[in-house]
């Protein structure tokens, strides 16, 4: 940045962004800790895979946060008709009825938003879901031999059922490690669940206020990239990642369980989103703590499981509390 934040820009970023936050509460009942990890990747200018039973509100969360952003917003329907044009967009053959001449002209496809809900991400064959990866790697779109630019800020929140496997068509790894975060949603709290009867059961709608617009997130996006990371977090951060890696000095549970680890970019995505948390809860430099929030959240999408780890019913979760466990940070013990 051209010149350092003040104490007094901080606070009015997290101002801004706790009215976020109070936005994104009218419409959607408890899921603190989600919404919090949807805005560490949004600020983190990541993409973010969210799994959860239906019915727990993922298509609202994400309107929601369409709508307090005022970033236009498209929904896309996976199925296993879906094509790739159907995503991408096509040409059309225009002809000029004066002239007769005749030209192709491109036709964007509901990717070229700001926020795109691919809903059910795993519903549509490998070659549809293939065409997301340029867009969400370099926020471009290849079509006839031309690059064409989409939209800043461009977010991708795509869910899946964790529970139907039947028609669906797992995400392979390379698309995976596309996205900054795996957000789990959980059931509600009898508390929250009597709220969610309460508030959709009645004619009253809630109305959710515009509280940034797309300026305001990418600026914010290149804040994070300011947050301080010190030499130790960044080392410990390093280690963390490539202890997920079998070999004969990885923890047991990792050579135990895991059949392939945590590529490069898992620490570049750690990093990032260890930063936009800080920044989330308004400081300037990333702690420990921050880290340990969000290792399940950035690695449990980029690790490989074995044969053995499904039989004894280890989950991916499981094995990145092995590696905190395992993996002390500097000075510690």
């Amino acid at each position: 940045m051209s010149t350092p934040i003040t104490e007094s820009d901080l606070d009015a970023w997290r101002g801004r962004l706790d009215n976020l936050r109070a936005a994104i509460g009218q419409a959607v009942v408890g899921q603190h800790d989600v919404v919090e990890q949807l805005l560490v990747a949004l600020l983190a200018g990541g993409h973010a895979l969210l799994e959860g039973v239906p019915g727990l509100g993922k298509t609202l969360l994400v309107r929601t946060l369409g709508d307090a952003l005022a970033l236009d917003f498209r929904r896309v329907q996976f199925t296993p008709d879906l094509m790739p044009s159907d995503l991408l967009g096509t040409e059309l053959l225009e002809e000029d009825h004066g002239t007769g001449h005749r030209a192709f002209r491109f036709q964007p496809g509901p990717v070229f938003t700001n926020l795109l809900l691919a809903d059910e991400l795993n519903r549509t064959p490998p070659k549809t879901q293939a065409a997301l990866l340029e867009a969400m790697a370099e926020h471009t779109v290849s079509y006839a031999g031309t690059t064409h630019r989409l939209p800043a800020p461009f977010f991708v929140l795509a869910t899946q059922n964790p529970i139907e496997q039947a028609g669906t068509y797992p995400l392979p790894e390379a698309q995976l490690d596309r996205f900054l975060l795996q957000i789990v949603l959980g059931y509600p709290d009898e508390a929250e669940e009597r709220d969610i009867l309460l508030r959709t059961t009645g004619s009253a709608k809630a109305a959710v206020p515009q509280v940034m617009s797309g300026d305001d997130v990418l600026a914010l996006q290149a804040l994070v990239r300011e947050v301080h990371v010190g030499d130790e977090l960044l080392a410990w951060i390093a280690r963390l990642v490539r202890a997920s890696r079998p070999g004969a000095d990885a923890p047991q549970a990792v050579r135990d369980y895991v059949r392939w680890g945590a590529g490069p970019r898992a620490g570049q995505s750690l990093v990032l989103a260890a930063k936009a948390r800080a920044l989330l809860r308004g400081r300037l430099a990333a702690t420990r703590e921050d880290v340990v929030a969000l290792a399940a959240p950035v690695m449990r999408h980029r690790l490989l499981l074995s044969f053995a780890a499904e039989a004894e019913q280890r989950s991916t979760d499981d094995i990145v509390t092995a590696l905190l466990d395992s993996v002390p940070f500097p000075g510690t013990r």
